[in-house]
C-alpha cells in the first residue's frame, strides 16, 4: 500500500509539475507566438498568369508553383490517403495526438534525441507557417501552442484545406493542386488512385521521395500509404492491389498553357518585374491580360514558321542531324533506339525521328514516344543538297540521295503527312497592332524561343529598306507634291569630290521607265524616285517629318540613303508608324497589357491607351486623345498609293497594265473575300537582300513582318527553281526580296487575322478634291478611256492643264544637276 500511495503521489506531483511547466512555457513564449486569425484571410504565395485577351493561358512565372483548391474539390480518397498516412485522428483530437507524443518522448528518452514524427496536421500547419523546420524542445513547444490556438479558431476543415494548400510536394509545387499539375499534368479530378498516393506521400521528404528524382523510394513510399488506407478501410483489397500495380509513369510538367506564345510572355515578364519587382511578380498570384487575341497570335507564330521552313526549303537541305550507324552491318543491336531519339529536343514545328527503313520513295521513321510512320516522298522531293546561299545542288532522285537507315533527322507534320525539315537558319519577326488605339493585336520574335530569346520583333533595329519610301512620300504630299505629280525615272550618277567616287543608286530591278507618276513609282518602289524626291524637299525636311511618326530623330541618317531605308528600326517601330497611315493620321502608344487583377480578382491596373478617335468610345472610357502628327488627307493619299501596290494599275486589255511589288496578295482569297480590294503594303529590301520586309494592312489590323540573318553580314541569297517541282510546290524562286521573303508570311498571318478583323472600306476624308487625270501626263484629262483615271488631290494642288495643251508636263528631277 506504501508503494502504491508513493507512485499516486508521484503522479499527482508530476502532473502538477507538469503542469505548471507547460504554463509556464506558455507565459514565456505568450508573446512571440503570433495570431492565427490572419489565416482566414491567407494570401497565398502564387505565381503570376499571363492571359490572352480571351482566357487562353500563355504564361505561368514564379518561384513557387500553387493552384489553390477548395476543400469540397478535393476527391474523397485523396482526403483519406493524406489522413491515413499523417493523422489518422485528425477529426478526433485537439490539435495534439497524446499517443503522437508519447511516441515522440519515447523516441527522446531512448535515444537522446529528438526525433521527427507524433506531429499531427495541426501542427504541420503551424510549423509551416509559422515556424522553422529545427527539431529543438522550444521549436516543438511553440508549434503545440500555435497547434492548440488553431484549433480553438479554425474549423477543422478550415485546418485541412489549409494544410492541403500549403505544403511543399518538391519541384517548386506547393498544394496538392500544384503537385497533380507538376506531377501528371492533370486536375485533382483526373488523378488515378495510386497517383493520390504517391502524392500523399511526399510530404514526408518531397525532395528525396518524388518520382521523378527518386522513383524506387517514391514507390516504396506509395506503398506505405496504400497500406494505410487498406488499413482504414478506406479502399478495398482489390483497389490496393490495382492501385500498387499502377507503373510509375510521372514527368515534370510545365502550367497549363493553352496558348503558346513565349515571346509574348517574355515581353509580360519583363514590364511586370519593371512594374513590381521580382518578388511581388511571381509571387503575389497576379493576372495579367494582355491585348492578343490567341487566334491572331497563335497564326502569327505559324506564318513565322512556315515562311523560314519555305526560305530554308527552297534554299536545300543541309543534312542530317546525327547518325547513330553508318552501314546496316554496323547497326547496333543492343542500342536502345527510342531513348538515343529521346536525346533530340523537339524545336518549334520540327520533331526528331530515327530512320530505321527506306525504300526509294518511302523512309520508315522511329518518335521519341516509340511509334513508327511512315514519310512518303512528296515530303522529301524538296530536298536539293544545299551548298550555299546562292546555288543548291541536284534535286534528290530517291531516298537514298538524301540519307539512310541509321540517320536522326527531324521532320514536321503537314496535311499531306510527315515533311523532311530543319532548324532554320534564318530569322524572321512579325508585329502586329490595332492601329486605333496601338494594341499589340499579336508578337513574335524568332521561329522558336527555345533556340533564341532574342525577340526581333520588338529589339532587333535592322535596315528597313523601302519599306521606308512611304514615310517620304508622306513629306513629299505635304511640300507640294501630289499622286499625279511626274518624276524622272532615270539613272542618277553623282560624283562625291571627298570620296572620290560616284554614287548610283539603282532600281530593283534595274528598270527605269523616265516620268513616273507619284502613285506608282511608290507602288512600284522605284529608288531613284524616292532619291529625286527627298533632294527636291531637303533631308532636314524628311528627316523632321518622319520623326511625326514616332522615330527617334537621332537614329535617322542625315544623307539621301535615307530615301533608300538606311535608317534601322525595330519590325514594332516601323508598324507603328504605318498606323498613322492606318488610323487617319494619329500617332498611337503601342501596349500590350490590357489589364491586371490580384489573387482575388481586383483590378490593379487597367491601360489607357492613346486613341485615333477619342470620341468614338463611351463617354465613360478612359482613353487618352492621340495627338494628330499628319492630317487626314495626307494619310490617306498615301494609303492609296500603298493601295496600287497591291492592285496596281492601267489595262491589261490595252497592255498598259502594270503590278506593284505587293501584288501576290491578290491570289489570297481569304483576305480579298473578307475587305474586297481594301488593302495596301509596301515591300521592302536593303542591299545584298540582308533584310527582307513587308508592311501592310487591312480596317483594323497593321502588321509588319521582317526576315533575314542575325549575322548582319549574311545576305538570304537566291535559288534557283526546283525541276523536280510544280510552281504551286515551289512558289518562288530567284533573288530573295521583301516581295518573296517576308509578304508571303504577313499573307499567311493575315489570313486569319482578317476573320476577326471588321471589314470597313477606306473612307474618303472630307478636303480632298478628286478629278480625271491623264495617266502618261498627269495633267487633266477630258477622255473617258483607259488612258485616265481619278485621282485625289489636296486643295489647290490638282493641275489645270488638260493634256490637250501643247505645253510640255513638268517633270521633277529631269534636270540632274537640280534633283
Amino acid at each position: 500500500m506504501k508503494l502504491v500511495k508513493w507512485l499516486f503521489y508521484s503522479l499527482i506531483i508530476a502532473i502538477v509539475l507538469g503542469s505548471i511547466t507547460v504554463g509556464g512555457m506558455y507565459l514565456y513564449y505568450k508573446d512571440e507566438l503570433p495570431s492565427v486569425a490572419e489565416l482566414r484571410d491567407v494570401s497565398w504565395q502564387t505565381p503570376m498568369q499571363v492571359y490572352s485577351v480571351d482566357g487562353e493561358m500563355i504564361a505561368q512565372f514564379g518561384e513557387i508553383r500553387r493552384i489553390p483548391v477548395a476543400l469540397e474539390d478535393v476527391p474523397q480518397p485523396l482526403i483519406d490517403a493524406f489522413l491515413a498516412t499523417e493523422d489518422q485522428r485528425f477529426y478526433q483530437h485537439f490539435g495534439i495526438d497524446p499517443i503522437g507524443v508519447s511516441r515522440a518522448l519515447f523516441q527522446m528518452v531512448t535515444t537522446g534525441e529528438i526525433q521527427g514524427g507524433g506531429s499531427t496536421i495541426t501542427q504541420q500547419l503551424a510549423r509551416n507557417f509559422y515556424l522553422t523546420f529545427e527539431q529543438t524542445l522550444t521549436r516543438k513547444a511553440k508549434e503545440a501552442f500555435i497547434a492548440l490556438r488553431l484549433e480553438q479558431q479554425l474549423e477543422k476543415d478550415e485546418i485541412l484545406e489549409l494544410y492541403l494548400n500549403k505544403i511543399a510536394f518538391g519541384h517548386r509545387a506547393h498544394g496538392i493542386g500544384a503537385a497533380a499539375q507538376v506531377y501528371y499534368g492533370k486536375s485533382l479530378d483526373e488523378l488515378t488512385l495510386g497517383q493520390m498516393a504517391m502524392i500523399a506521400g511526399l510530404p514526408k521528404a518531397p525532395s528525396t521521395m518524388n518520382p521523378i528524382s527518386r522513383p524506387e523510394r517514391a514507390k516504396a513510399r506509395r506503398a506505405v500509404v496504400l497500406g494505410r488506407m487498406l488499413a482504414e478501410d478506406k479502399i478495398t483489397e482489390a483497389q490496393y492491389q490495382a492501385a500498387l500495380a499502377e507503373p510509375i509513369e510521372t514527368k515534370l510538367h510545365g502550367a497549363e498553357v493553352t496558348m503558346d506564345a513565349p515571346y509574348l510572355a517574355e515581353m509580360v515578364r519583363a514590364e511586370m518585374v519593371a512594374r513590381y519587382g521580382e518578388d511581388v511578380a511571381y509571387n503575389s498570384g497576379m493576372k495579367v491580360y494582355t491585348t492578343t487575341s490567341a487566334k491572331q497570335q497563335q497564326a502569327a507564330q505559324r506564318a513565322v514558321q512556315l515562311n523560314l521552313h519555305g526560305y530554308d526549303e527552297r534554299h536545300g537541305y543541309r543534312g542530317v542531324e546525327a547518325r547513330l550507324w553508318e552501314r546496316e552491318s554496323e547497326r547496333p543491336t543492343d542500342l536502345d533506339l527510342v531513348a538515343e531519339v529521346a536525346r533530340f529536343e523537339a524545336i518549334g514545328m520540327t520533331v526528331p525521328a530515327l530512320v530505321t527503313a527506306i525504300t526509294e520513295t518511302d523512309a520508315t521513321l522511329l518518335f521519341a514516344n516509340g511509334t513508327q510512320e511512315v514519310m512518303n516522298w512528296r515530303g522529301m522531293a524538296w530536298a536539293r543538297p544545299y551548298m550555299h546561299a546562292e546555288r543548291q545542288g541536284e534535286p534528290p532522285e530517291k531516298v537514298s540521295d538524301i540519307f539512310s537507315p541509321g540517320a536522326i533527322i527531324r521532320v514536321r507534320a503537314t496535311e499531306q503527312g510527315w515533311r523532311l525539315a530543319q532548324v532554320p537558319e534564318p530569322s524572321a519577326a512579325l508585329v502586329a497592332l490595332r492601329p486605333q488605339d496601338g494594341a499589340v493585336a499579336a508578337a513574335v520574335g524568332g521561329y522558336s524561343f527555345a533556340v533564341s530569346q532574342f525577340n526581333r520583333a520588338i529589339q532587333a533595329k535592322r535596315q528597313s529598306g523601302s519599306n521606308i519610301k512611304p514615310f517620304v512620300y508622306s513629306a513629299a504630299l505635304d511640300n507640294g507634291f501630289t499622286l499625279a505629280t511626274l518624276v524622272n525615272d532615270a539613272p542618277i550618277n553623282q560624283w562625291n569630290p571627298g570620296s572620290g567616287i560616284a554614287w548610283r543608286p539603282r532600281n530593283s530591278p534595274d528598270v527605269y521607265e523616265g516620268p513616273i507618276r507619284v502613285r506608282e513609282a511608290l507602288a512600284k518602289s522605284k529608288n531613284v524616285v524616292s532619291v529625286r524626291l527627298l533632294r527636291a524637299m531637303g533631308v532636314d525636311t524628311v528627316v523632321e517629318h518622319m520623326t511625326k511618326f514616332g522615330f527617334d530623330y537621332n537614329e535617322l541618317p542625315r544623307n539621301e540613303s535615307l530615301s533608300l531605308g538606311s535608317a534601322s528600326m525595330t519590325p514594332l517601330e516601323v508598324a507603328r508608324g504605318y498606323a498613322v497611315f492606318a488610323n487617319g493620321g494619329y500617332l498611337v502608344e503601342p501596349y500590350f497589357i490590357s489589364r491586371i487583377v490580384d489573387n482575388e480578382g481586383n483590378e490593379l491596373y487597367r491601360a489607357r491607351p492613346t486613341v485615333a478617335c477619342a470620341e468614338c468610345y463611351p463617354a465613360d472610357a478612359d482613353v487618352v486623345q492621340a495627338p494628330q502628327v499628319i492630317s487626314e488627307q495626307n494619310a490617306f493619299l498615301v494609303t492609296q498609293a500603298m493601295n496600287s501596290a497591291v492592285w496596281g494599275g492601267g489595262s491589261w486589255a490595252h497592255k498598259t497594265g502594270w503590278n506593284g511589288t505587293a501584288w501576290r496578295v491578290q491570289r489570297s482569297k481569304p483576305i480579298t473575300q473578307a475587305v474586297g480590294r481594301n488593302i495596301v503594303g509596301k515591300t521592302g529590301t536593303t542591299n545584298d537582300s540582308k533584310d527582307t520586309w513587308f508592311s501592310g494592312f487591312v480596317s483594323g489590323l497593321v502588321a509588319t513582318g521582317w526576315v533575314g540573318f542575325d549575322n548582319l553580314e549574311r545576305a538570304l541569297g537566291r535559288t534557283t527553281m526546283h525541276p523536280k517541282l510544280s510552281r504551286e510546290e515551289q512558289p518562288i524562286s530567284g533573288a530573295e526580296a521583301g516581295a518573296k521573303t517576308a509578304l508571303p508570311m504577313w499573307i499567311e498571318f493575315m489570313e486569319v487575322a482578317v476573320q476577326e478583323v471588321e471589314a470597313a472600306p477606306f473612307q474618303v476624308p472630307p478636303g480632298l478634291v478628286s478629278a480625271r487625270i491623264d495617266l502618261e501626263t498627269g495633267k487633266l484629262s477630258r477622255a473617258s478611256d483607259y488612258t485616265t483615271r481619278f485621282e485625289y488631290f489636296i486643295p489647290g494642288t490638282a493641275p489645270t492643264e488638260y493634256v490637250d495643251t501643247k505645253s510640255s508636263p513638268t517633270i521633277f528631277g529631269d534636270d540632274d544637276s537640280i534633283f
